[in-house]
């Protein structure tokens, strides 16, 4: 379990193709971290299976690669967050680490010192974006400012970066047409189904 908090910017050093594709991601401030904990990789749960001082290896399967976003190539940058303790704050909000969808970026534009993105988000997961609500966009923990359902099932979403934000995370990196890895709300997901099993029960 995750806040969307992110605590560390990391390098992808190297990828080896050992049937999973093994990825050793340079970072600070998790070198610490124990033998089979889990870390979040912009979004992606994912298992310390070797590591050193400033780096740590994972195991990446073929379904994680094919349900998310990034190129797990060298060189590039990820989102870390260690997983959270029991007694730490929860900054964000509860994130598990399961990629939802991918995401599209549509468009950025200044916004007093923030940027505001704009994103398009699949058919799949439009019902769960709200207005105020939470969403993970590349394990970043963002408030959606509105949403914007369109003709073909998907939903356009926008949201702001502030300035801090995009200094610690690489959400300050984020070009158009760039994608993204998303997670919706699990109160959100939670919601949904309550409302379809009351749904099917009144209809019984």
């Amino acid at each position: 379990m995750f806040t969307g908090i992110v605590t560390a910017i990391g390098t992808i050093r190297s990828v080896e193709q050992r049937g999973d594709l093994r990825v050793v991601i340079a970072a600070e401030g998790v070198g610490d971290a124990a033998l089979g904990a889990s870390i979040s990789c912009s979004g992606v749960c994912l298992t310390v299976v070797d590591k050193g001082a400033d780096w740590f290896a994972v195991d990446v399967s073929a379904e994680t690669v094919s349900k998310t976003a990034h190129r797990w190539t060298e060189g590039t940058m990820l989102n870390l967050e260690r997983a959270l303790k029991l007694g730490d704050e929860l900054g964000g909000h509860i994130v598990t680490g399961h990629v939802d969808g991918i995401g599209t970026v549509k468009g950025l534009c200044p916004e007093g010192d923030s940027t505001r993105v704009g994103i398009s988000a699949p058919a799949a997961i439009a019902p769960y974006l709200a207005a105020k609500g939470s969403i993970t966009v590349d394990g970043v923990s963002l408030t959606v400012n509105e949403v914007g359902d369109q003709p073909d099932g998907s939903t356009d979403f926008a949201l702001n970066i502030i300035p801090h934000t995009a200094a610690v995370t690489t959400l300050g990196g984020l070009t158009q047409g760039a994608t993204v890895n998303l997670e919706i709300d699990v109160l959100a997901r939670y919601l949904s189904r309550m409302e379809a099993y009351r749904a099917r029960s009144a209809a019984n």
